[in-house]
């Protein structure tokens, strides 16, 4: 009796350990996979905190310009792409002070990198944009007593200008001629990138570019946005003969916050200044000024273009080579009718203006370097 009620105690005393081990092993369990679920989401959390840092400095990199006022701009939109995130539901405070500026980018490792402001000063030198996001708290779901309630996390991310491209997209079916010898063009004059009718540079040839089709409407988009099939120094495109009056003016227009044939502000936004007449110093400068009655970005009046060699110029539809790519401004809208001689001044400095990329093994591309935002780390 003594030895049956011995093992009575001990299945007693047995299912009493089980029920203790299961439900350590339950709460190890919840713990562990708790402990996943607020892993994972601090992994998102801080990869969309990245993408937000990333999309932040290349904005910024994208306004640099070699120029005071594209400090400024780079500043502002850093800022602007920031602040219009939600982190975690909730917005981030991002302030001017959080983008930072460098010649190089080892300043910003050695702490030699500057401020807005001080970058100002240098500004023909400024290369590189940083932004860092303020600490934001992250709540812990499962696992806050033991990590804390919140975990603060922070990203950062450096863009910049590329090394000078000699692959180019991004530019306008217009082209500008110049001499054999490249010696024409003089930065600040102005040239003639498309003929009027009278005026051509040879029969039927009025420096249209036919690189997405012949008709017109293509003219139309290209201009207001710009052409996409990579070319560069020596490479070769088709032309097409006649003004294409409506076309080009409807399309170069919307850089003037001018538009008509259904034209779309919101696809093809103006300039933020469309003051006519002025300079390009004066369009850095930013007087005389002139806002449009849609949202602009800076630099739509900044186009690149194709510059071909007198000889390579054929009468009417002909395939002629590019000699190089220039950037260059355009100081006032087309006018009704034929238009005349659409003209643009030659800026003949470096620009971040375009897109494209280098080619080891393509030549290189002449003149001051042209450039495009890229994002470094």
């Amino acid at each position: 009796m003594k030895k049956q009620g011995l093992q009575k105690r001990n299945r007693r005393n047995e299912r009493g350990s089980v029920m203790v081990l299961s439900a350590l092993g339950m709460l190890s369990l919840l713990l562990a996979v708790g402990l996943g679920v607020d892993i994972s989401h601090l992994y998102l959390a801080k990869t969309e905190l990245q993408n937000a840092a990333d999309a932040s400095a290349l904005a910024g990199a994208s306004a640099l310009n070699f120029h005071a006022t594209g400090i400024t701009e780079a500043t502002n939109r850093a800022v602007a792409a920031m602040n219009n995130y939600e982190f975690n539901k909730t917005g981030i405070t991002f302030s001017r002070s959080d983008v930072r500026f460098a010649a190089n980018l080892s300043d910003f490792d050695s702490g030699t990198d500057m401020s807005e402001a001080g970058a100002m000063t240098v500004a023909s030198t400024i290369r590189f944009v940083k932004v860092k996001t303020p600490s934001s708290p992250v709540r812990m779901s499962f696992v806050g007593f033991v990590i804390g309630q919140n975990r603060n996390l922070d990203a950062d991310a450096t863009a910049g200008v590329s090394a000078p491209l000699n692959v180019f997209t991004g530019y306008l079916p217009l082209f500008p001629v110049d001499n054999d010898d490249m010696s024409l063009l003089i930065p600040g004059n102005v040239y003639t990138i498309r003929g009027a009718p009278g005026s051509s540079i040879s029969p039927g040839n009025y420096q249209i570019l036919a690189i997405d089709g012949p008709g017109g409407s293509s003219d139309r988009i290209d201009l207001a946005s710009a052409c996409q099939d990579p070319v560069g120094p020596g490479g070769y495109v088709d032309t097409k003969p006649g003004v294409t009056s409506g076309a080009i003016r409807q399309g170069i227009n919307t850089r003037f916050d001018d538009y008509a044939s259904g034209m779309d502000p919101a696809l093809f936004p103006p300039d933020t200044n469309i003051q006519e007449g002025i300079t390009y110093d004066q369009y850095l400068n930013g007087s005389p000024s002139q806002a449009p009655s849609h949202p602009g970005i800076a630099g739509r009046r900044v186009v690149l273009l194709p510059i071909m060699a007198i000889s390579q110029v054929g009468n009417g539809r002909t395939t002629v080579q590019v000699d190089h790519f220039g950037a260059f401004f355009l100081r006032s809208k087309v006018s009704g009718g034929s238009g005349g001689d659409i003209q643009a001044e030659y800026i003949g400095t470096a620009v971040n203006v375009g897109g494209g990329f280098y080619d080891p093994s393509a030549p290189p591309n002449p003149g001051p370097p042209i450039v495009k935002p890229v994002l470094y780390r």
